[in-house]
């Protein structure tokens, strides 16, 4: 599983013209998933989110997580976070994973992310064309991958 966390003011999703999910200060993360991943990769980048010192302290440090923040999450499944482009311009997914197996694991994703931060957490609709608008705070923007633990 990778993602990409994004520190935001505010961000909202809109799937056929309405708002499916949208946060004040918080974490917008998308999600993208392969066919190889499961329930490991799901407890630990949930508790990475939950538990990362993104947000600033009393003297301007980042050394808060989202969850001592009381902030919230919006999370959106996107494919195209495992995007190949190793060959030609065309971008290849074959390592996306497909809905059938990806779809159950982004809701064991929310729900893991709803335990591990104590509250709902807002999100897209998986496979639908959306819109994401968002105001990144500070910027700080943390690309993670479960395979890769840097």
């Amino acid at each position: 599983m990778r993602a990409v966390i994004q520190r935001v003011s505010e961000a909202s999703v809109t799937a056929e013209g309405k708002i499916s999910g949208s946060i004040k200060n918080g974490l917008m993360v998308l999600v993208g998933i392969t066919d190889v991943d499961g329930p490991e990769d799901i407890a630990w980048l949930s508790a990475k989110i939950a538990h990362m010192r993104i947000f600033n302290d009393e003297q301007g440090v980042m050394n808060v997580s989202i969850k001592e923040t009381g902030g919230d999450i919006l999370l959106v499944s996107q494919f195209t976070l495992h995007a190949s482009t190793k060959k030609g311009n065309r971008p290849s997914y074959s390592r996306a994973g497909k809905g059938d197996m990806a779809i159950p694991l982004y809701e064991r994703m929310i729900a893991q992310l709803e335990n591990d931060l104590g509250k709902k957490i807002q999100t897209g609709i998986f496979g639908a064309d959306m819109k994401v608008a968002l105001i990144n705070d500070g910027p700080v923007t943390i690309i993670i991958d479960s395979k890769n633990k840097e």
